[in-house]
């Protein structure tokens, strides 16, 4: 049998994928499954973004690329940083990485050693820890609450840090909860990071997910002595429908994004050429903010629609999502946890739901809004239907 590296044991499967394909493979099988499991919109990548691509190819951009990015995709990532977010970042502080993931698991490598300790506020996306593990790194969880909102609190923060402390992750809009740091909880804890000289990553990869007027806001604008200490993580699957395009970006201090780049050009060397192309048309096309906002309509629809009947369940509560498309549901009135009641409510009414233990909160459950209508309210029926099979 043959040794695994240590490192690998310590690394728990991702669960939601898992699931996620276990759906999957039932539908194959012709069971008629409500998937709330998946962390991707259901629209179709908006056509002049696969025209650009397409365009690219036939213009044969099919070779090696610059290990950092296609210069079009760099300049045009650091002109939104400007413009959107009030980042002074040029070229030479981005890199363009496979998907949003890739680009945190560059960072952890580049940043992180033996003995560094990584605060994560928890509920977390379930990736941030294993990724600390995989480089090595300690994950610290400092568990929140519903009462909250699922913030973690500037007291909360400074109690978390040790002389080991190097990195605190920051994820705003979040995955799983929805919730979306305001300004003066930013500022509080922006203080807290510069007072002990610490790193934040802050994962912006839902920042334009955003209902009732709610504003994002990156850590790294609130002065020039926090932006010193940020690193931020983005791409393009949630906000352009691109999950399976695979293109992230990290950008942060220079000497940081040349060592990812080193990282990445004996792991990946460059992302996909020509899809590159696609990312620049999603980010400059006049054409792109008609399609994000079709595309916000209808999870502000649909949100409306899953938390009014999250709400006629009295066993079942979560805090109203400002962001992403995910409800984080409280389930602890039904005696069950989350993985018993998971595979139940798979088993028993074909709806496939993500644990919460998956992001550090067993007594909940995320359930995914990015899906129609139609299948959400049948699959809330069939959830009603297993919450009163548990009485």
């Amino acid at each position: 049998m043959i040794q695994l590296a240590t490192r690998v044991t310590q690394v728990t499967p991702s669960l939601t994928l898992a699931i996620t394909a276990k759906a999957k493979e039932m539908k194959a099988q012709g069971i008629d499954v409500c998937s709330f499991s998946s962390g991707e919109p259901d629209f179709d990548t908006p056509q002049h973004i696969k025209a650009a691509a397409s365009s690219a190819l036939a213009q044969g951009k099919t070779k090696y690329g610059p290990v950092a990015g296609e210069n079009p995709l760099i300049e045009a990532i650091a002109h939104k940083l400007n413009q959107d977010n009030q980042l002074n970042y040029s070229g030479e502080n981005i890199i363009v990485t496979n998907g949003g993931k890739h680009s945190l698991f560059n960072l952890m490598l580049a940043l992180i050693e033996t003995g560094d300790e990584v605060i994560i506020p928890a509920p977390y996306w379930l990736s941030y820890p294993e990724m600390v593990k995989l480089a090595q790194g300690t994950p610290v969880i400092v568990n929140t609450t519903a009462e909250t909102d699922y913030k973690i609190t500037p007291e909360q923060l400074r109690q978390a840090i040790t002389s080991n402390t190097k990195l605190f992750v920051l994820n705003s809009p979040s995955n799983p909860t929805g919730m979306v740091y305001n300004r003066e909880e930013l500022e509080a804890l922006a203080q807290v990071i510069i007072d002990h000289n610490l790193w934040v990553v802050s994962d912006e990869i839902y920042e334009k997910i955003l209902y009732d007027g709610t504003e994002h806001i990156s850590i790294g604008s609130l002065g020039e002595d926090i932006f010193n200490r940020t690193i931020i993580s983005n791409g393009f699957a949630k906000s352009y429908s691109m999950t399976g395009w695979r293109i992230g970006y990290l950008a942060g201090p220079k000497d940081l994004i040349k060592a990812t780049s080193t990282i990445q050009s004996h792991s990946t060397s460059n992302v996909c050429t020509f899809a590159q192309y696609g990312a620049v048309a999603a980010l400059e096309s006049p054409d792109s903010p008609q399609c994000l906002q079709k595309m916000l309509d209808a999870f502000t629809q649909r949100r409306q629609v899953i938390l009014e009947r999250i709400q006629a369940i009295p066993q079942l509560s979560c805090p109203t999502p400002m962001g992403a498309f995910y409800v984080f549901i409280d389930i602890s009135q039904t005696g069950l946890n989350s993985l018993e009641f998971c595979d139940g409510l798979l088993n028993k009414q074909q709806v496939a739901a993500i644990p919460g233990k998956a992001f550090g909160a067993d007594n909940c459950i995320r359930l995914s809004y990015a899906t129609d209508l139609a299948s959400i309210e049948k699959g809330m029926d069939r959830i009603e239907k297993f919450v009163n099979s548990l009485r």
